[in-house]
């Protein structure tokens, strides 16, 4: 989300499912098999140009267009550092309210913290994500890891899901099965995806840019390279959060083969409603009941719930020093936004476990990445909710919008019509919220099914 203000499996093994899934791997790919975290950023050994593999050298990762298998193990060390850390964590006193209006309460997350500590296993993760096809590959310089599962159905139509912030590609998981097996949700085979999921920039196991430029817009080039690059060419795609900013973003380019997309935090707010919104003032005269709360919820979110979004825009560095250093910080820092965006009224395990929650919690913290996630915010500088700002206008590919009751701000249809000129799908659903993938994997799928039939 964004403000303006603010083996080791065998060779053979991994040879054969890449080769199930349509890839042509050589040996010399395999230097990316095994993944070092933690200390060692979550990086490939084959992200490094000339890192080597069995005596080989491995090609420049800037040429390098190969589709490498991709597997996680994070070293014991720094599970072991983790734990220690968490045992050391030096708590602030109690917050001096009884409700979250100064931020994540105390009793939740030293709760939260404390099983982390003591009762949370990242293997079960590792084991959960290493079951699922996983590649890299090297676009613009940057590793992309990335999930792809193929449906066995026959004419299923290819897939791009983005995450957001403070998301990743744990969030989406659990849409995979209704995704590329309708049937066994009670849809048709018809309706079946191939499902390509990639961790962005920054984030989780991809690489982390060493210069600047690697914004939305860049981001939405690169996707579809990775799409052109593992065969596709048509394809749909879809996000949430920065998801749906990158989303945005691709029907802008309309590269060729983009079929649609499908978003489920559009931007719709108008000119007029957002520049009363940035002067605090009330919401414009004649607005509709729907538009009128609409804005009353921005509003308040901009008033009292942004600050995040300021810190990370204008200080991604300086902020990073605490959640870098401090295991308590960072789940404090992400489980604050599971509390106000998901469909819960403020206590966050009634629709994620903790065991959920913790999972992505600790994929930021072993790779590292609370700070190069945020250069995000300061390479885009601007309100993801401003049809303006977005160029909503200026798309021209097919759009479909779900609106979940828990998103930091129901869309109203009057704005997202005006907004989407090419809208061709809106649905209000009754529940999810913010996380939709994540809270309602379920629904999320249908919806994407009635979004995209049309353009099968």
């Amino acid at each position: 989300m964004q403000l303006k203000d603010s083996k080791r499996s065998s060779s053979i093994v991994v040879t054969m499912l890449a080769a199930a899934l349509g890839l042509a791997v050589s040996t010399g790919s395999m230097a990316s098999e095994h993944v070092q975290a933690g200390t060692h950023n979550a990086q490939s050994s084959a992200a490094n140009a000339g890192a080597t593999h069995d005596g080989k050298p491995v090609a420049n990762q800037a040429d390098d267009t190969s589709i490498r298998p991709y597997r996680i193990h994070v070293p014991e060390a720094d599970l072991v550092d983790l734990r220690a850390r968490i045992a050391a964590t030096r708590w602030p006193d109690r917050e001096t309210v009884p409700d979250q209006s100064q931020g994540a309460q105390l009793a939740s997350i030293k709760a939260l913290v404390d099983y982390w500590g003591t009762g949370y296993d990242w293997r079960r993760v590792e084991t959960q994500l290493n079951a699922l096809p996983m590649f890299v590959t090297t676009i613009d310089g940057i590793d992309i890891q990335f999930i792809w599962v193929k449906s066995k159905a026959k004419h299923s139509l290819p897939l791009l899901v983005t995450h957001g912030w403070p998301g990743s590609i744990l969030e989406l998981t659990k849409s995979i099965g209704p995704l590329t097996d309708p049937v066994a949700d009670g849809g048709k085979a018809d309706d079946a995806f191939d499902v390509v999921i990639p961790s962005m920039p920054g984030y989780g196991f991809s690489g982390k840019p060493h210069g600047t430029g690697w914004d939305p817009d860049h981001i939405a080039r690169a996707w579809d390279v990775l799409m052109k690059r593992l065969g596709y060419q048509r394809y749909v795609s879809q996000g949430g959060d920065w998801g749906s900013v990158i989303a945005d973003a691709m029907g802008r380019q309309a590269p060729k083969g983009l079929l649609g997309i499908h978003v489920n935090m559009p931007a719709t707010v108008p000119a007029a409603a957002a520049s009363a919104m940035a002067a605090g003032k009330p919401a414009p005269a004649g607005l509709s009941a729907s538009e009128k709360a609409a804005y009353d919820s921005l509003s308040t979110f901009f008033k009292k719930n942004g600050a995040y979004g300021a810190m990370m825009t204008t200080r991604p560095q300086t902020l990073g020093y605490g959640l870098s250093d401090s295991p308590a910080g960072l789940a404090a820092w992400m489980y604050d936004k599971f509390a106000q965006w998901t469909y819960s009224g403020g206590e966050p395990e009634k629709s994620l476990t903790k065991d959920e929650m913790l999972d992505d919690i600790t994929l930021y913290w072993l790779t590292n990445s609370a700070v190069s996630s945020a250069r995000l915010y300061w390479e885009n500088n601007n309100n993801n909710f401003n049809a303006v700002e977005q160029k909503t206008a200026s798309i021209s590919v097919p759009v479909a919008v779900t609106v979940f009751p828990g998103e930091i701000y129901k869309a109203p249809r009057s704005w997202t019509k005006q907004a989407y000129p090419t809208l061709t799908y809106f649905h209000e659903v009754d529940k999810g919220g913010h996380f939709a993938a994540w809270e309602e994997p379920e629904l999320f799928a249908r919806e994407l099914r009635e979004a995209f039939r049309p353009l099968r």
